[in-house]
């Protein structure tokens, strides 16, 4: 007689570290909604990045030295930050016209589009239920944006570009979690970020008079720092097909956000598709996660 394998600790921590990320992001999200209203979405951008890195610079530098700046792909490190960066502009526009809840519903569409890009891209063979599973999840999406509706708008098609470049940014930041010091990778995340966003600071550039648009942009650094580190150690310590379904708890955190903050609630067709969206992200994770498991079992045998 077996008994079913227990989940190795580092998987268990790397669910924590992902569901507490996610949680940053949900804080982020709905703070960025509530600064950009009296805050230019460009000088939001500078600080959200501006933050990161010198905060990072500022505690690992003194104990690391030169090793902080060591990287094996110094390519990759501009490319990925450069995808977090066009990934947060979708999302800092996107955020100031859409409540909280449907606008992260649409991001996580995200898994489901990296399975379309590993077929067309890396040439992977899909299978027909995950194929199902991808089209209930982009269905849901339509029913959250509704083309032709009286709720639609143009903003409601910016989460689609951030879709997209977030697709590219998971693939590349679990490939090079492997390999790269994340840290390291945090480091130049902030850093292409800031100085790619300074090219537009001078223009945008607006005096604050209230402490709290200070404190609220404070809390947006912060929290993307802590969420981003955490997201990398946690792809580091678990499989990408074993933390997608945890993705998932942001749409919680968020709708929980928006109501706290701006009690707003997800009209009945918007709850619909939201959890079309959840269904099949998380039902494809879970397919994946048991071929995997499959696979391994196989090899081991």
């Amino acid at each position: 007689m077996t008994t079913a394998p227990r989940t190795p600790p580092n998987t268990l921590a790397g669910i924590a570290l992902l569901v507490a990320a996610v949680a940053c992001f949900a804080v982020l999200d709905t703070t960025t909604k509530a600064i950009s209203l009296s805050v230019p979405v460009l000088m939001a951008l500078w600080f959200r990045y501006a933050f990161q890195a010198i905060a990072t610079t500022v505690t690992m530098l003194p104990s690391r030295g030169w090793r902080l700046f060591k990287t094996a792909h110094p390519k990759f490190q501009c490319l990925r930050g450069l995808l977090l960066l066009t990934t947060s502009v979708f999302a800092f526009f996107s955020l100031k016209y859409m409540p909280v809840g449907e606008f992260t519903a649409i991001v996580m569409i995200t898994p489901l589009v990296i399975t379309l890009l590993a077929s067309v891209t890396l040439g992977e063979r899909v299978s027909v239920l995950r194929w199902i599973l991808v089209v209930g999840g982009f269905v849901g999406t339509l029913i959250i944006i509704r083309p032709g509706g009286e709720s639609f708008s143009w903003a409601t098609l910016l989460p689609l570009g951030l879709v997209v470049s977030h697709a590219w940014f998971q693939i590349l930041t679990s490939r090079m979690a492997r390999t790269e010091d994340p840290v390291t990778m945090h480091f130049y995340t902030g850093w292409v970020g800031t100085l790619i966003a300074s090219l537009a600071l001078p223009f945008v550039w607006t005096s604050l008079d209230s402490w709290t648009l200070w404190a609220g942009l404070a809390l947006m650094g912060f929290m993307g720092t802590v969420g981003h580190f955490m997201m990398i150690l946690a792809y580091a310590r678990a499989p990408v097909s074993t933390l997608t379904p945890f993705l998932y708890a942001q749409i919680g955190f968020a709708m929980l956000g928006g109501w706290w903050v701006f009690s707003h609630v997800p009209d009945r067709l918007s709850l619909m598709g939201m959890g079309m969206i959840a269904v099949c992200g998380a039902a494809g994770a879970w397919l994946a996660v048991r071929e995997s498991r499959v696979i391994i079992q196989a090899t081991e045998s």
